[in-house]
């Protein structure tokens, strides 16, 4: 299967308090039902009454990791996009409280293939962040320096 094949058709929730991201992303899945929310509040509102199969949550300005708790608790794929927070440390933060993915926005425009894997890994019963490490490897070496992984105990290899 493509990764337009995978996520075609799929209802997706995306937050973020910058329009021309909501906007972005949109864009780049129009293969996909989306959702757009610019607030927590209405993010919250729109998790505890729609059902979503994936969540894209920012991590700064819209409360990104109490939204994935709340993901977490409707059993939705969520993954983290960050300009701001982009650090070792959220990178383990979002692995360990569940999220699926981070994706720094500056690789937005790959959004289609990281979802892919996201329901690729997840069909198969595999870890979505071994993909994850996969892909992004050399991306966060250069923005941590080597074995970064290692050092922040964030257990993707």
């Amino acid at each position: 299967m493509t990764a337009k094949s995978r996520i075609d058709g799929k209802k997706i929730l995306i937050v973020d308090d910058e329009p021309d991201i909501l906007d972005t992303v949109e864009e780049l899945l129009p293969m996909c039902h989306i959702t757009k929310a610019l607030t927590f509040e209405k993010a919250k509102a729109l998790l505890e009454t729609e059902s979503f199969d994936i969540v894209i949550l920012d991590i700064m300005g819209v409360r990104g990791y109490d939204l994935l708790e709340i993901a977490n608790t409707k059993d939705v794929l969520t993954v983290m996009l960050t300009a701001n927070a982009m650090s070792p440390e959220n990178v383990e933060r979002s692995q360990k409280k569940g999220a699926a993915f981070f994706v720094p926005k500056e690789k937005v425009s790959d959004m289609a293939v990281y979802l892919n894997d996201i329901l690729e890994a997840h069909e198969k019963g595999q870890n979505t962040w071994s993909r994850w490490f996969n892909r992004m490897a050399d991306y966060f070496e250069e923005k941590f320096g080597p074995d970064w992984q290692k050092r922040h105990g964030t257990g993707v290899r």
